[in-house]
């Protein structure tokens, strides 16, 4: 896994989708899940993968190290109005990552 990044390069929404799911598949692929199929940008955080809160954090800190960056604001992904989410879907994830890793400004 290439965890270093040229901060001028654009990243395509295609790596991003590639290596969020990766991420979430080396963090799920011990648990006891009921969930199959396979984790693609229609899977659900907390409905389909059992995310609880200290799953996120584990998230956040594997994505924030596979993408070489610390200053995404993920409390914009994870809380809306004061309150945390109820559930997110991956392409969500996606969508936000390649929003704020592609808009340095």
């Amino acid at each position: 896994m290439q965890n270093t990044e040229n901060n001028s390069t654009l990243i395509s929404r295609d790596e991003i989708e590639s290596r969020v799911i990766s991420v979430l598949e080396e963090m799920t692929a011990d648990w006891d899940m009921d969930f199959s199929g396979g984790i693609n940008s229609q899977t659900r955080l907390m409905e389909d993968l059992a995310f609880e809160s200290i799953d996120v954090v584990q998230l956040v800190v594997s994505l924030e190290k596979n993408f070489a960056r610390k200053d995404i604001p993920f409390e914009k992904l994870f809380m809306q109005e004061g309150d945390y989410v109820d559930d997110l879907l991956v392409t969500e994830v996606i969508d936000f990552l390649h929003k704020h890793l592609n808009n340095r400004s």
